[in-house]
């Protein structure tokens, strides 16, 4: 759906005398781009604004960044970009001016479960090669301290020299010393598998007595059951000697001959350990994350005591620590552990690990351990642990990337971001940042604020200039940017507490609080102060709660805002009922699927070293469904169209006439009241920027009957705008009679609420009290705690 131009006023960009000395954009159309045409200049500090999906993202990451990765990714062989990520071409007429771009995003680290913060940087590689130099006993290589290598004996051939010009093959065996624990394989935890989750005992193998996912005897694993030769497929399992049990359970892998064909067999548990148990539950399909949460318990390894490390590994101290001592302490502390280090033979080794542990305390990290998993980091930690590589670097003239570094961050760590973005651009860098938060637009050399709304009503540029520029350019980010909540005059009375009694998980000291009930109460305090541990170790869980965090929203390609909702239930059904056929029809992935591009709309085709080449389906043209199913309307409008409708004109289509459908209409009006009204119900969940995707779960999550609500800051990703229309939610929430519990770092959520609960005063050990609790008024007069101080700032008393 179009829309005509804005009339938003638009100021140019001051002149750069050199081309060469600007990114030139001209007629991007990335998703919903319309032909912008942008200057940006080289070497300075470029903020993007914009309401959420007003198009910062797509311009940003979706064209410039895009561009200058897929450039480089042409630069090697088509053998060794067959090895690469697909890139396409972004929807552009031309580009010039790129320079390397080096993307900092919110993505998660990955779910890899033998990633830690320490091996995700290079703290972990410089600490093995220091325990290989200075640990008492000497054990051997820096991979002796590893837990992720094990310990090996392999045969191999080796060249002896028996005199000048005499040399001769003789075979060698050789020992790789590795630091892995041999009985959790580098884990640090061992699982124990429930066997009624895994059989029905009663049952045989013929009668489908498998109950692990995958685990079919109607395919390959039944062939091999049947062959192996092991136990008798018809026999009940209950009925199964010893032997054959074990042989069932717990065989090692063995060559079995089946129908001609040599396969390998092995037991049911090292299998399922294999597959399932070592990998990241969070990373696992739905019916296998059940199986697996059902299935196994998980214990700390009794062997390493969960340091993942082997005997020897630990056995080698430096000062009376091992490796796993010093890869737990708070990373401030390790630091200063570190300067009391004075080792001549390796001065540059420990200067260069002081630099790396000294950035992250610098950029709000120190309070994590190198121990942490990657996968337990939240966006904000993950994107500035990332950053952490770049700071030392010696590249310049380089394109930096940032989408909302400031995320999670408390006002006063704000001001430490801001000083690392400018020192990234001193160095002769190009910094491009998307933000919304004041502070940091603050500090920009140029901002491109684009507009005038989000979706169909967005993607264009408003406005391009400097700071003071964009405060007169009358844009909605204009308008917007010097806003500043007020303290609220009267507060909400509590109808009762929630009792927090002798909290300690992680970092928390023992806190005793009381959360009041039938009012906004916000937790603050800055990073690492122990916000979540206090949420997620004595709230979550409790009855009545419900928890809306910053868990990545799941889901492929396919996934949309309508499936993910719920919302295409309801829809189908009135589509089915209106029609007289089966909701089924109207399913993009089900019977209603477009046969030649399996639903998709898409079709993949894959030039083996080449890149795989994407094209819009011919026969269905990019819609999914058969042609029969697009002749069943429902209001006029077939399924399709539906799809395509943004939720503000579907929220009136399903809202009285022909269409009128209550289900859906209740949706809608929740994607609406959390600011999503733009988005397009069939648009693809991989296609949404992270403040999108967090709103999207926050209005799924509304639907659920809960008394207390607990958000985990969700003002992230949101336009300045658009605050007030959440403030205006939570106060709906309340004011229907349920609690909201909110943690967050935005000033004018903490000037919003009728209680503050403080954590601190600091971050990891320097944390876990609670320094303050009252109403904001109350803590902006004390002024104790660095929160109070910086609301008082804000709200200008």
């Amino acid at each position: 759906m179009s829309t005509p131009p804005s009339t938003e006023p638009r100021t140019a960009a001051p002149h750069v005398a050199d081309r060469h000395d600007l990114i030139r954009v001209q007629g991007a159309r990335e998703n919903n781009l319309r032909d912008v045409s942008v200057e940006i200049p080289k070497r300075r500090l470029t903020v993007f604004t914009g309401v959420s999906g007003s198009g910062k993202s797509s311009l940003v990451f979706g064209t410039i960044a895009a561009e200058s990765q897929r450039l480089i990714n042409e630069t090697y062989s088509a053998f060794v970009q067959g090895f690469m990520p697909t890139l396409g071409r972004p929807e552009v007429d031309q580009l010039e001016g790129l320079t390397t771009a080096i993307v900092v995003d919110q993505e998660p680290m990955g779910a890899n479960p033998r990633s830690t913060v320490g091996t995700a940087t290079d703290a972990n590689a410089m600490l093995r090669i220091l325990f290989s130099r200075l640990g008492t006993p000497h054990i051997g290589s820096p991979n002796a301290y590893s837990f992720n290598v094990p310990s090996v004996r392999s045969s191999g051939a080796i060249t002896v020299e028996r005199g000048p010009g005499r040399t001769r093959p003789e075979k060698a065996t050789f020992t790789v010393l590795g630091g892995m624990c041999p009985r959790c394989e580098g884990m640090g935890s061992v699982s124990d598998v429930a066997l009624s989750a895994l059989y029905d005992d009663a049952l045989s193998l013929n009668e489908g007595a498998l109950t692990i996912p995958g685990y079919s005897m109607d395919g390959w694993y039944g062939r091999i059951f049947r062959g192996c030769g092991f136990f008798d497929p018809d026999k009940p399992i209950r009925r199964y000697s010893e032997r054959e049990l074990h042989d069932l359970l717990h065989k090692e892998p063995t060559k079995v001959t089946v129908d001609g064909i040599i396969l390998t067999y092995e037991g049911l548990i090292p299998r399922i350990r294999k597959s399932m148990l070592s990998k990241d539950i969070e990373g696992l399909q739905p019916h296998v994350r059940a199986f697996v949460e059902r299935a196994a318990t998980f214990a700390s390894c009794p062997e390493c005591g969960g340091t993942r490390l082997s005997a020897p590994a630990r056995s080698s101290r430096i000062e009376g620590k091992n490796i796993a001592d010093v890869c737990a302490m708070q990373i401030s502390d390790l630091a200063g552990w570190l300067r009391e280090l004075h080792q001549p033979s390796v001065a540059p080794l420990l200067a260069g690990l002081q630099h790396l542990l000294d950035a992250f305390t610098q950029i709000g990290l120190g309070y994590l351990s190198l121990d942490r998993p990657t996968g337990t980091l939240s966006g904000g930690e993950a994107q500035r642990t990332r950053m952490i590589r770049h700071l030392g670097s010696s590249l310049t003239d380089v394109s930096y990337v940032f989408d909302e570094p400031t995320i999670g961050l408390h006002p006063h760590d704000i001001e430490r971001m801001n000083r690392l973005l400018l020192q990234l651009r001193d160095k002769g860098n190009t910094v491009l940042v998307v933000e919304h938060k004041p502070e940091t637009i603050a500090i920009a050399d140029h901002v491109v604020d684009l507009g005038p709304g989000a979706g169909s009503h967005g993607g264009t540029v408003v406005f391009e200039g400097t700071v003071q520029g964009l405060r007169t350019s009358g844009t909605l980010t204009g308008r917007h940017l010097d806003d500043r909540a007020s303290l609220k005059e009267t507060v909400r009375r509590p109808t009762g507490t929630l009792e927090i009694r002798g909290a300690d998980a992680n970092n928390l000291q023992d806190v005793d609080v009381d959360i009041p009930l039938g009012t906004l109460c916000v937790l603050t305090g800055v990073a690492g102060s122990g916000k979540s541990s206090l949420i997620h170790g004595s709230v979550a869980g409790r009855e009545g709660v419900v928890l809306i965090d910053q868990g990545a929203i799941r889901g492929s390609r396919r996934s949309n805002p309508a499936t993910y909702t719920g919302l295409l239930d309801p829809i189908r059904k009135a589509f089915a009922k209106a029609n007289g056929v089966k909701p089924a029809l109207f399913s993009s992935n089900s019977e209603g699927a477009c046969p030649a591009c399996k639903g998709a709309g898409i079709v993949y085709t894959d030039l083996g070293v080449m890149a795989t080449v994407e094209s819009t389906c011919e026969e269905c043209g990019g819609k999914r469904f058969q042609s029969a199913v697009l002749e069943h309307t429902l209001g006029g409008r077939d399924i399709a169209e539906v799809l395509s409708m943004p939720v503000t004109e579907a929220l009136d289509f399903f809202g009285a006439g022909e269409a009128r459908t209550p289900a859906a209409h209740r949706v809608l009006r929740r994607l609406a009241d959390v600011g999503l009204g733009y988005l397009v119900l069939g648009q693809p969940l991989t296609t949404l920027s992270g403040g999108e995707r967090q709103r999207l779960k926050l209005a799924a999550q509304l639907a659920a009957q809960g008394e207390v609500y607990v958000l985990d800051e969700p003002t992230t990703g949101l336009h300045l705008a658009d605050v007030e229309q959440l403030l205006g939610l939570l106060d709906r929430l309340v004011d229907s009679g349920k609690s909201v519990v909110v943690i967050e770092h935005h000033q004018a959520v903490m000037a919003h609420a009728d209680w503050i609960v403080d954590l601190g005063p600091g971050a990891g050990h320097e944390g876990g009290c609670v320094v303050f609790e009252g109403t904001p008024a109350d803590l902006v007069e004390s002024r104790s705690t660095l929160t109070g101080r910086h609301l008082a700032a804000y709200v200008g008393a």
